[in-house]
């Protein structure tokens, strides 16, 4: 074996080498891009569930209170009475959804607590029984709510997520 033989096999096994490592890294961006567009997908589906269960439970137990105490763009407070008392007063029986930063909170009674992080915005509209934008907390009867979500650190580059839906209260 000469050196020119030698030079030329070193040659193609580091043009062999840097293709197959330069195709592995594509694979690994391609695959961390698709967890983190799968997480944030998740997040805001478990994130709409929660909201989803908490609407539809106001008004819960009786008329004598209204079932949304309060109707901002990004928080909301709804009510329901577990005890059956007549006042809502019990821990639980008040849930306030806001956002606070990039942090989805609900605090039903016990502090804030961090439902999703990475949101890049929370808009509720309030409808009223005829479907027409209300401000009015006693009005409402349907809550619209549009979430977008994008992913944490390094998978920056990954598209945010948008989930929409609208609410009916069932208990009013």
């Amino acid at each position: 074996m000469t050196l020119a033989e030698l030079l030329v096999t070193l040659a193609l096994i580091g043009v062999i080498s840097t293709a197959a490592l330069t195709v592995l890294e594509h694979g690994q961006r391609a695959w961390a891009t698709g967890a983190a567009l799968a997480e944030t997908q998740q997040s805001a589906r478990v994130a709409l569930a929660r909201l989803v269960a908490d609407v539809r439970a106001a008004g819960f137990g009786g008329t004598g209170f209204d079932a949304v105490a309060l109707a901002e763009p990004q928080r909301v407070v709804l009510q329901q009475d577990l005890d059956a008392d007549g006042a809502i007063t019990t821990s639980g029986e008040r849930v306030t959804w806001r956002l606070a930063g990039s942090i989805l909170r609900r605090d039903a009674g016990g502090g804030a607590q961090p439902i999703v992080n990475g949101v890049r915005a929370l808009q509720l509209r309030y409808l009223d029984a005829h479907g027409a934008a209300t401000t009015v907390p006693q009005d409402v009867r349907t809550i619209a709510v549009m979430l977008t979500i994008g992913p944490d650190g390094a998978n920056a580059a990954t598209p945010d997520t948008t989930m929409s839906t609208r609410i009916r209260l069932r208990n009013r």
